[in-house]
């Protein structure tokens, strides 16, 4: 088994959904464990419209992934784990809540940069 070093969820948004999007990042935060990142409203690595993320240990999944299930309010939401693979993170190991977004595999890097990781993991 690959190491499992947490996961990323990235919650996608358009003009008309921001507010939605905004909303539901806020409740996560206060309602979760997670290290936020900021909105992206411009494509971003492989990510090719509107989305932000938010970080989270693996004892984080259990609650967070249930919950999303349930109110994500319509947006589509990308889990994915941290491993050594950042493309296989994105690609095969990946749960989409929603409707899959097309990635840009293309620009995904061997490794995911230490920045990425949850703090408890940065070496």
């Amino acid at each position: 088994m690959t190491q499992l070093k947490g996961y990323h969820a990235h919650v996608y948004y358009d003009a008309a959904t921001r507010p939605i999007a905004e909303r539901l990042r806020d409740t996560i935060i206060g309602k979760f464990a997670v290290e936020p990142g900021a909105f992206s409203d411009e494509p971003r690595g492989p990510h090719p419209i509107s989305q932000f993320n938010v970080i989270f240990e693996t004892p984080e999944f259990q609650n967070i992934v249930p919950w999303l299930m349930f109110n994500r309010e319509g947006l589509d939401v990308l889990v994915h784990p941290l491993t050594e693979s950042n493309y296989d993170d994105h690609s095969k190991l990946a749960l989409w809540l929603g409707t899959p977004v097309p990635l840009r595999l293309d620009r995904l890097s061997g490794r995911l940069p230490e920045s990425l990781l949850p703090t408890a993991q940065r070496a």
